[in-house]
């Protein structure tokens, strides 16, 4: 819902933008802040706050809630704070997008941080944290077990304190379940525990995920896990400080990640074989390594890790930006024939998908490479002019980086069905998840399911507005909600919340670029 929906009928959209400007202005003022300091406590841009003070922007709930938090003032009153039942969006599309948008902090390795600052006797802050649903639940988890977990005034950093000792018992196992990434503090809690519980991991409804690999790894560490009335009972039976050969059976980002975990505080050598070097591990190793543990092969699929049995650092990191949220954000931009500039977008991990783009003749413009925050990873402005696309020779298909991301795999459903011809898509890696890209043809595409794991996408499509129940997996539906931004009319997405697992105000940071979305609840 927009401002304009809470006002008199009479009152015009000009006007009202224009009294809601005067008053985002005359509070920031009182504050003494500036346009661009109160663009960064927004997590937007000084043009974009500009724009809002002219009344030029359009005004979603959302970021009037996050106006009247970064300023200390309620800027008008919307009735009821906390909304009854599921979120939904109401998307008018067929509307060109403008401007730029800069990428967010990465998602995945925000929660592979959370877990890791449990290996830390000092305090650990993590800077540019994603605000989002999945943060939220790894927050909630690590605060019941006793974790000192503190946010800035401006609610993008958060320093982290763990206590000598861990309340396991009073674990918020409701929290825990619904997020993969608890599986994540076994590599941690081996250190500290001989016997110890955690509920099940959940996470997105992707088809039979085995934790397998995951015992595989940390087996060597002498962890041993049953499965038992809902819960992970593990037990550690420490066999001496020795080198180890860790050669996992899949090279997954989260596998990869627990073997770090594990490694880290073991005090021994460990090298691990088959490793992911996908971007959410090259961050976790750069936080490991600020923590004083030695770690060669960054970047490649051997890494070998000299831990330290006592990890005591006070250590400021900044997350890196998120190639997935990137290639969104691209997407957005390709399926509405617009003119964008996607800032700050994580190029290195990009490069497949930036080629398979510029091969179905996307024109791209490209910024010369920079250092993010994290002084590592390489990052580069994207701008993207409409384009007349063509389905590429091969089918598109995941791998493990360098390869095509596999979460940035389903934005090419969509994006092969604006293009002209035919595209397989092969999704190799999840059970289910193709299954879900079908739900395209609600809009119009054409989206032939050959099996669990592949679809022919025939286009170019001419989308046609719709009303979706968002699917039980965040990738599929951020990209039906994509589809509906280039269908003229009016769709509707219903049971949104899945989306806020993965993303930080997306339909909000839209809606700055000239999306027409409203958020509404039954």
């Amino acid at each position: 819902m927009t401002v304009t929906d809470l006002l008199p009928e009479t009152a015009g959209d000009a006007s009202v933008m224009q009294r809601i400007g005067v008053l985002v202005r005359d509070a920031r003022r009182h504050r003494g802040l500036t346009q661009l300091q109160l663009a960064e406590r927004l997590g937007t841009s000084q043009s974009a706050v500009a724009r809002i003070e002219q009344g030029g922007q359009n005004l979603t709930l959302e970021l009037l809630g996050r106006l009247s938090a970064a300023l200390g003032s309620e800027l008008i009153s919307v009735g009821p704070s906390t909304p009854s039942g599921p979120t939904h969006l109401r998307v008018t599309g067929g509307r060109t997008l403008h401007g730029s948008v800069t990428v967010k902090s990465s998602k995945n390795a925000a929660v592979a941080l959370l877990c890791a600052a449990l290996l830390n006797r000092g305090r650990t802050t993590l800077r540019n944290l994603a605000r989002i649903v999945e943060v939220d639940r790894i927050l909630d988890v690590l605060r019941s077990i006793g974790v000192e977990a503190t946010w800035d005034a401006a609610g993008r950093d958060l320093t982290l304190v763990v206590p000598d000792e861990l309340d396991l018992a009073g674990i918020d196992a409701d929290a825990a379940r619904r997020t993969r990434s608890i599986i994540m503090f076994l590599g941690p809690l081996l250190h500290r525990y001989e016997d110890f519980r955690l509920p099940y991991a959940g996470g997105c409804d992707l088809g039979t995920r085995t934790v397998e690999p995951h015992m595989i790894a940390l087996r060597p560490f002498g962890l041993q896990v049953q499965a038992h009335g809902g819960e992970y009972q593990a037990t550690v039976r420490a066999d001496g400080a020795h080198d180890r050969t860790i050669v996992l059976t899949e090279r997954g980002d989260t596998v990869t990640e627990n073997a770090l975990l594990a490694a880290a505080r073991s005090d021994s050598t460990t090298t691990i074989r088959n490793a992911s070097s996908n971007y959410m591990v090259q961050d976790l190793c750069l936080y490991l390594q600020r923590l004083g543990v030695d770690i060669q092969g960054l970047g490649t699929t051997t890494l070998v890790v000299r831990g330290r049995p006592v990890l005591d650092a006070d250590v400021d990191y900044t997350i890196s930006e998120d190639p997935v949220e990137a290639m969104s954000l691209l997407t957005a931009g390709i399926v509405t024939d617009s003119e964008v500039t996607v800032c700050r977008a994580p190029v290195e991990f990009l490069e497949i998908e930036l080629a398979v783009l510029a091969e179905m003749g996307l024109r791209i413009e490209r910024s010369p490479d920079y250092l993010a925050d994290n002084g590592h990873t390489r990052l580069a402005d994207l701008t993207i002019r409409p384009s007349a696309l063509a389905a590429p020779i091969d089918k598109i298909h995941p791998m493990p980086f360098p390869g095509l991301n596999i979460d940035n795999l389903p934005f090419f459903a969509v994006i092969a069905a604006h293009a002209a011809g035919e595209t397989l898509i092969h999704d190799w890696v999840y059970d289910n998840r193709a299954i879900h890209l079908s739900d395209l043809t609600r809009l119009g595409a054409n989206v032939r399911l050959l099996d669990p794991h592949r679809v022919l996408v025939t286009g170019p499509t001419r989308w046609s507005s719709a009303e979706v129940v968002c699917p039980p997996a965040l990738r599929p539906a951020v990209c039906i909600l994509l589809a509906m931004l280039a269908a003229k009319g009016t769709s509707v997405l219903r049971n949104v919340d899945i989306i806020a697992r993965g993303y930080e105000h997306l339909y909000e940071r839209l809606v700055e670029m000239g999306a027409d979305i409203e958020v509404f609840h039954d």
